[in-house]
């Protein structure tokens, strides 16, 4: 019931931002049943536009997996623990592991990060297999999706924009992977299949003008390479 009003508080506050949301493949969330959501990571946000997703689709509500350190937070830790989400304590990351598959074979959305931290680049860095062997020993589909536009209200390393920013944002979800192969091969194809998509949903964005620190290098904007952000998480900015 909490994470439900969250959910709804979450849509009133982004709804009285001005935000305009635009949606591809949405109906590619299934209804029923356990899947692995992959989801980009280039803001702190992110996950709430893809939560509001799935409640608004089939009126579900994903289980996300995040870090134990933000339970440091007493909001952030009676939020968590609301919303039910997943602890991953790195020195211990096979508790959340076991946990997740559990949840998949309940028949629950786990959603999960592949990249495991924030992208500075807005690019897609290097996935952790976690998702791939989730996925293949609770029998599930991964199910590939991006957000794009969620770093210009809420980034890592520059100020938030928050307020009524009318930002457009772009939610869009790929066609489920079957769960086949070796962990490795399943995390490759799912690695394609969100670049794929990633590439997709830029081009349909619209306007992304040169200069700006939202804009991944490679388009023409001044955030940084996927090499110069792996210098900034080295030094933990």
């Amino acid at each position: 019931m909490i994470y439900a009003l969250f959910v709804l508080f979450v849509r009133a506050v982004y709804l009285a931002g001005g935000h305009e949301v635009s949606r591809v493949g949405s109906t590619r969330l299934p209804a029923t049943g356990g899947a692995v959501l992959a989801i980009n990571h280039t803001s702190y946000v992110d996950f709430t536009f893809m939560g509001i997703e799935a409640k608004g689709r089939d009126k579900r509500l994903i289980r996300f997996m995040g870090k134990v350190e933000l339970r440091k937070n007493p909001l952030l830790r009676w939020l968590m623990w609301a919303c039910k989400v997943i602890l991953v304590d790195r020195s211990a990351g096979h508790n959340a592991y076991l946990a997740a598959v559990q949840e998949l074979r309940k028949g629950e959305i786990v959603g999960i990060y592949p990249e495991a931290t924030i992208s500075q680049s807005y690019e897609l860095k290097d996935f952790k297999s976690g998702a791939a062997r989730m996925a293949l020993e609770a029998g599930v589909p991964i199910i590939p999706s991006i957000v794009w536009g969620s770093q210009r209200i809420a980034p890592k390393g520059r100020a938030n924009s928050l307020g009524r920013t009318k930002t457009p944002v772009m939610i869009a979800v790929g066609e489920p992977i079957s769960p086949t192969g070796t962990a490795e091969e399943l995390t490759a194809a799912l690695r394609v299949a969100m670049t794929a998509l990633l590439h997709e949903v830029q081009q349909a964005y619209g306007p992304h003008p040169a200069g700006e620190s939202w804009v991944p290098a490679r388009l023409g904007g001044s955030a940084p390479t996927l090499e110069e952000a792996a210098v900034l998480d080295a030094r933990g900015r």
